[in-house]
Order: C-alpha cells, then sequence, then structure tokens
C-alpha cells in the first residue's frame, strides 16, 4: 500500500480549461487524474445532444484529454477518473476505445465504464411502484411533468468507481456521480476503506469537494487578496496528496501559478456546502464543523480531524423536462442618462408587447452596468449616470410563437426608441427551449450500478 496518493483535478466542469489535464500528469507527479465534467445544466444540454444523435451524449471535450494524457497513463501507469459519460456513458466508452485503437495503445488502456444511474427508461414503472419522485423544493409529484421529461438520472457514489479500479482499470467513465466521488474512489480503493469506514470515507469526500471545482481552490475565483494572487494565466490546478489515515494535503505543482493556502482552501469548502453538520452524499454524511485546516508550507494546506456519520437509504435524482421557451434580447445606451435611456427602452418595449396581447410567464429587464448584479441596492449609492448601461429583455413561455414575436419588437428600438443605442448585441434574439431542473429522491434500493470492462 502506497503511503501517499496524489489525485490531481484536471477539470471542474465542462467547458474548462483544455491544457489543464496533460499540464497535471505533466507538471509533476500524480496517481490518478480526476476530470469532473457534470453540472445539473450540462445533464440537460447532454440529453438535448442524444436526442439529435444517438451516439451522443456525453462530453467529447474528454476525447482530447485523454488523447493528450495518454503517454502517462500508458508508460507513468497515470489512472484517470471521469464522469465525462454524460447521458451516454457506453458511447463515450467507445469513443475512448476508438481513440486508442487509433494511437496504436489499445492493449494497454483498460477501460471500465459505470451504468446504472439512468432512471429515465424506468421512470413509469417507479412511478406506478410508488415513488413519487416529489420536487426537493415544492413536493410536487414527477407525475404532473411526466409527459416533458427528458433525462432523470440518479446520483451514484464511489462504489462502483471502486469496482472499475479494482478490475484493472485504468480508465473509468461513469454518467451522474457525485463530483466528490471521482476522488474519493481512488483514495478508497488505494487505502482498502470500507463500506463503514465514515471517518476515512468522510475525508475523501471533503477531498474531493475542495479539489471538484479545479483551480478555484488554487487562487482562480478567489476573494481574498485577489490582487495579490499571482500569475493566474498560468495557473496551477490542485492535487490531493491523500494519506490512510483520511488526513490529506492540498497543493498543486511548483512553478504554476495561483496560490493554495487556508484561505483559498476555506472558500472552496462553503461552496454548495448547505448544512456544514450534514453534508449528503451516497457513500456517507461528513461534518464540515470537525474540519480542520493547517499551513503546511509554500502552497500546502492539511486538512485533518474530519468526522463522518452513515449515509442516509436515498439517493439524488436529477430530472431535466421541457418547461417553456425563452429569448433574451440586449441594447445598449451611451452616456449621459444611460440608465433613464435603458429604463425608458424597457417601459415602451413593454407597453408594446402589451398592445400586441403577448403574454409571458415572466418578463424580466436588468440593467448590466447599473443595477443587474445588485439589483435595486444598487442604486443607494448615489450613482445616476454611467458611460454606458446595456438593457437586458428576457421573456419565457409556452408558447413559442409568442417568444418569437418578440424577437421582432426589440430591434425597431435601435431607430423609434430612446437616441444613443451603441451595441445591438448578436441580432435578433435566438428562441431556445427550456431545459428545466426537479431534484428529487429515490430509495437506493431501487438504483442498481454496473461495471463493464470496455476493450
Amino acid at each position: 500500500m502506497k503511503d501517499i496518493v496524489r489525485v490531481a483535478s484536471g477539470q471542474g466542469f465542462w467547458g474548462d480549461s483544455l491544457e489543464a489535464p496533460r499540464q497535471q500528469v505533466e507538471g509533476g507527479e500524480v496517481d490518478y487524474l480526476m476530470l469532473d465534467y457534470l453540472a445539473e445544466v450540462t445533464m440537460s444540454i447532454l440529453q438535448k445532444q442524444k436526442e439529435r444523435d444517438p451516439s451522443m451524449g456525453y462530453a467529447r471535450d474528454f476525447v482530447g484529454a485523454i488523447e493528450s494524457v495518454l503517454p502517462a497513463i500508458t508508460e507513468r501507469g497515470v489512472r484517470v477518473v471521469a464522469n465525462a459519460g454524460g447521458v451516454n456513458p457506453p458511447a463515450c466508452a467507445a469513443a475512448i476505445a476508438q481513440l486508442t485503437a487509433s494511437k496504436g495503445v489499445a492493449g494497454k488502456v483498460r477501460i471500465a465504464v459505470v451504468t446504472g444511474d439512468d432512471l429515465l427508461s424506468r421512470l413509469d414503472e417507479l412511478l406506478e411502484a410508488g415513488h413519487l419522485l416529489a420536487n426537493m423544493e415544492t413536493g410536487e409529484p414527477l407525475s404532473t411533468i411526466r409527459d416533458r421529461v427528458l433525462s432523470a438520472n440518479a446520483y451514484i457514489g464511489s462504489t462502483p468507481i471502486v469496482e472499475g479500479l479494482a478490475r484493472g482499470a485504468n480508465v473509468v467513465i461513469t454518467g451522474r456521480s457525485t463530483d466528490t466521488a471521482l476522488t474519493m474512489a481512488p483514495l478508497r480503493h488505494e487505502f482498502g476503506w470500507g463500506e463503514t469506514d465514515w471517518d476515512r470515507l468522510a475525508a475523501g469526500i471533503i477531498a474531493g469537494h475542495i479539489i471538484e471545482c479545479g483551480a478555484q481552490c488554487s487562487g482562480g475565483n478567489c476573494l481574498r487578496d485577489w490582487r495579490s494572487i499571482p500569475d493566474l494565466a498560468n495557473v496551477g490546478y490542485p492535487i490531493a496528496e491523500g494519506a490512510a489515515d483520511g488526513s490529506f494535503v492540498i497543493t498543486k505543482h511548483p512553478g504554476t501559478g495561483g496560490i493554495v493556502s487556508v484561505p483559498s482552501v476555506a472558500e472552496q469548502l462553503v461552496y454548495e456546502m448547505g448544512d456544514p453538520r450534514e453534508y449528503i452524499t451516497p457513500d456517507v454524511i461528513a461534518d464540515f464543523t470537525t474540519i480542520r485546516l493547517e499551513d503546511a508550507g509554500k502552497d500546502r494546506v492539511r486538512v485533518y480531524g474530519i468526522k463522518g456519520h452513515p449515509s442516509t437509504d436515498k439517493l439524488k435524482v436529477s430530472v431535466a423536462y421541457k418547461a417553456g421557451f425563452k429569448a433574451v434580447g440586449t441594447l445598449v445606451y451611451s452616456w449621459p442618462e444611460s440608465l433613464d435611456k435603458a429604463k425608458a427602452a424597457d417601459a415602451i418595449l413593454r407597453q408594446r408587447l402589451d398592445r400586441l396581447g403577448l403574454v409571458f410567464d415572466q418578463t424580466l429587464s436588468e440593467y448590466v452596468g447599473a443595477s443587474a448584479t445588485h439589483g435595486s441596492l444598487a442604486e443607494s449609492d448615489g450613482v445616476r449616470d454611467y458611460p454606458e448601461v446595456q438593457l437586458r429583455f428576457g421573456v419565457r413561455g409556452p408558447d413559442r410563437a409568442a417568444v418569437e414575436r418578440f424577437t421582432r419588437e426589440i430591434a425597431p428600438l435601435v431607430l423609434n426608441g430612446p437616441p444613443s443605442v451603441t451595441g445591438f448585441a448578436g441580432g435578433r434574439p435566438k428562441v431556445e427551449e427550456i431545459v428545466a431542473y426537479w431534484p428529487a429522491l429515490i430509495d437506493k434500493s431501487v438504483v442498481t450500478t454496473s461495471v463493464e470492462m470496455v476493450g
């Protein structure tokens, strides 16, 4: 058993730096590369792609990431764990198998694909069996929007990933696993942590939580002393150096930009934390109030003392469903009286929409540059004139034709509204179908995962 296992974060979301995976495996010693691609909105996007093309539905950037780290996998033994499978893990695994074959290294790359999180084909069966899949925010049963559901995926934990690693995979691909499981699974596999070793499992979850968002814990998007953070153009992505007792150090490769400090790690800890005493995952409940942070040298923070509790009998389910249509248009007004002009344009546009009898579920006006971020609070600072203000006007509703008509009403304001329009960003607004998010819970007993070796 290794004394230290190094898990490097190479992606914090789908769209993160394309260079990060290669830089992580080439910048110094690592044992595992963790790539986190999924968020709730990502699942919706991937499902729409799969609807158009059944061979799609996964994070295609992952193929390029694997290509860039193939030497590390095949020659140095670095293993990769990723949830890039999205809503179509088998297709993702097939794409990686095709890549490795084309590079002549198929025999050196053993792929495990984890399935079972996708509940879409089972929804009617589950509803009939009494699983309401009620919205966690509103309490409404899923049956109220069943005919509009696009995807339904349970958040799975580390167990099937550990199985894939135990079966010799050096690339493990999942669908909707928890972000934290991607880091915890390698530590659990290497150190042999049991399913009821709550404190160590919780430590693995916290390690995963800290590095799941990539460079956000190593200087990116950091509030404290952000001006003093060095060389963000070359920011180093984080690495968790785990020990068998559950303690770990967060660090980054020498010579990279950014910073790993107690404040930078603490900021990431409170990201999407919820109740600090009960950070619930499929594997364990972690108690954030027990976490201890300690400066362990330049760009090194030791994390220890973490306590965990038995997991619940539920899994969270992410459901995406069709929720109408939307369109957003923008107009930029220049000084003088830029905010007044934008507000006048907003009022004119609303009057014209009313005159046309167009009804929407929601309309939204934002004055970017004046109050879009802080709303009415922004006007309390006494500032009444700005160099430029962007009117951002959006509508949403069930009638595509009504939304389409709105897109034809904002452009005329360029010539028949207030003066000094300096930008009509993007031309006529595009009508988009809304894919909404429905969070729910389901009994763990009805979700069964499987692990298949590919190639």
